[in-house]
């Protein structure tokens, strides 16, 4: 059982090895995405949460989840599962409606959202460098977005960017509630990964109309996603949380934009301009000055 608000660096070096596993992991995600483009982003959120599922189920044990308050009890049942699914769907679908790498680098913005977050519960009000720092990132992906809007409006794409910044405002709360929560998520992943799967599959059944595996390439990218980017990935990132310093891990995750684009860049899937390099390094900068 962890007090709310831990961060006890339990051993600095297993934590930080651990958040470089979520990493690299996570910087492959996008590519793997793109790659399962032919199947509908709901069905393949569902194909990715059960894979994902089953490849965490060999950490899964019973805890003393019924020792927990109600609000709690919601909270990692309910609360955990709607923000993994909301992550997964939105980052997929935004990765449709808008260019590849845009929408993965407004979507890794996440880390400088868990910090603030981190600052408010803990001090009760946003650090001036935190704010700066936000500040810094956002302008990062501004500086992407900024010839589509002076060519006149960005078109069908403008959703695909709403939607990866509604997947970074759950990644952040994701982590939040991994840092704050009374007890490891790590444990329970499969369970609430399963939560999220049902959570997509009723979705894909209500608004695509129909299931169906994907075939090829696409089933085996998102076997991958499961496996990788949403399994292994978030069980390093939860022990990282919980047993390293949420300031030190928080900086290893600024590095995934930079990863992530050059990966897309390197399999042609994205052109490499002046722009996004820069994009990418504003955005690590605000990340590690509000991490400061």
């Amino acid at each position: 059982m962890y007090p709310a608000h831990s961060t006890v660096v339990a051993s600095p070096w297993y934590s930080i090895v651990a958040a470089l596993v979520a990493v690299m992991l996570w910087s492959v995600a996008p590519l793997l995405a793109e790659l399962a483009h032919t199947s509908s982003p709901l069905q393949l959120t569902a194909l990715t949460l059960l894979a994902g599922a089953l490849a965490t189920l060999p950490l899964s044990r019973r805890v003393p989840v019924t020792m927990l308050s109600k609000g709690w009890q919601l909270s990692v049942w309910l609360g955990v599962p709607l923000l993994i699914f909301g992550a997964v769907s939105s980052y997929f679908i935004g990765m449709r409606l808008a260019p590849a790498a845009e929408a993965a680098l407004i979507t890794y913005t996440w880390p400088v959202l868990f910090v603030l977050l981190s600052q408010w519960s803990r001090f009760g009000k946003l650090r001036m460098a935190g704010v700066i720092g936000a500040l810094i990132a956002f302008s990062g992906a501004a500086l992407l977005l900024l010839p589509q809007a002076l060519s006149g409006g960005f078109g069908g794409a403008t959703t695909g960017y709403v939607l990866a910044l509604l997947a970074a405002c759950c990644w952040a709360l994701y982590s939040w509630l991994g840092q704050t929560a009374p007890l490891a998520l790590t444990p329970l992943l499969p369970r609430l990964l399963l939560v999220a799967c049902a959570i997509a599959t009723s979705a894909s059944l209500l608004m695509e109309g129909s299931i169906e595996v994907p075939s090829g390439d696409a089933l085996l990218a998102g076997i991958a996603l499961g496996l990788g980017p949403y399994g292994i990935a978030m069980v390093a990132w939860d022990k990282a949380l919980r047993l390293g310093h949420a300031s030190i891990v928080g900086s290893l995750a600024y590095g995934v934009p930079i990863l992530a684009a050059a990966l897309l860049v390197a399999a042609g899937v994205s052109v490499l301009d002046w722009r996004l390099p820069c994009a990418a390094m504003l955005v690590v900068v605000g990340c590690l000055k509000a991490g400061r």
